[in-house]
Order: C-alpha cells, then sequence, then structure tokens
C-alpha cells in the first residue's frame, strides 16, 4: 500500500487572476510539520491564532492551482471566501481525517463539480445582484466545518 500525498480539488468559485482568467481545479499536499510551524517565525504573523496563518500555510501546500503552477500568499488572499472556506476544509479532511472521511469528501467533490456550470474563459463586468440570481454558484454537499482543538502546552 502506498502512501497518498496529493489531492485534486476544484473550488466552488475559483481563484480570477490579473487577466480575468479563472482558475478552480487544482493540486493540494499533505502537509508536514515543518508547513504549520515555519509560519510561525514569519515576522507576519503575530502568533498561532493569527487569521493570516492559514493564508500562509495554504500557499505553501496548494501546489497548482488552474494554469498556475506557483501558488503564493498573493493568489490565497486573492480568493472568494467560499474557496477560501473550501480549501480550509479541504486542509483539515486530507491531513486530519479518516480515509474514509477523505473519500467521502473527495466523492462530494465530484458530484459537485458534475453539476457545476461551465466557466467562462474571461470573467466579465459584474451585473448588479439584484438583477440575476447567483446562478453559477453550487453549494458543495462537503460536510460541515469543525473546529480543529489546540493541545494545551502542557500535554504536548
Amino acid at each position: 500500500m502506498t502512501l497518498r500525498t496529493r489531492y485534486e480539488f476544484t473550488l466552488p468559485r475559483g481563484y480570477v487572476d490579473r487577466e480575468g482568467a479563472l482558475h478552480r481545479q487544482g493540486v493540494m499536499r499533505l502537509a508536514t510539520a515543518r508547513d504549520e510551524l515555519e509560519p510561525l517565525r514569519d515576522p507576519t504573523i503575530s502568533g498561532p491564532d493569527d487569521p493570516r496563518l492559514t493564508v500562509v500555510v495554504l500557499a505553501r501546500v496548494v501546489e497548482r492551482l488552474g494554469a498556475l503552477e506557483l501558488v503564493t500568499t498573493h493568489e490565497i488572499e486573492g480568493l472568494f471566501a467560499a474557496d477560501l472556506a473550501y480549501l480550509q476544509d479541504f486542509y483539515g479532511v486530507i491531513n486530519f481525517g479518516t480515509p474514509a472521511e477523505v473519500e467521502e469528501f473527495l466523492a462530494g467533490q465530484d458530484d459537485v463539480a458534475a453539476v457545476a456550470p461551465a466557466a467562462p474563459a474571461a470573467v466579465e463586468e459584474p451585473t448588479p445582484a439584484a438583477d440575476v440570481p447567483d446562478a453559477g454558484f453550487v453549494p458543495s454537499a462537503r460536510p460541515a466545518r469543525s473546529a480543529i482543538e489546540e493541545l494545551p502546552a502542557e500535554t504536548r
């Protein structure tokens, strides 16, 4: 049996780059201890509760996003909130979930990707929300978000 260390994902909305191209498919690898510890040494991170910590960790483990071979904090910060939440959930499941939970999450992702409408090649100017319903967003069948508890220092 081999250990799977890379997982493909499809973002609910997608990252829109400077040229207007939409990037929805990507690859995330399993995190290492260094991926979680090294960002704490970053002077822009104030501690383990700093919200930016999530952005820095995700930038380390997302290996590809659409046509982008290099994913930095800039791209992660540019994600829509739904996509950031999805990547946080994805990270939690592949790194801390049971094999059954991983398979369930991936199957739910495939179901959502199969019914999602095709994305346009370029993003058009936004239309006022009152005029057009959000027909392009398909809610995912992913499990509900759960908090990851930090172990008290004396039990580590």
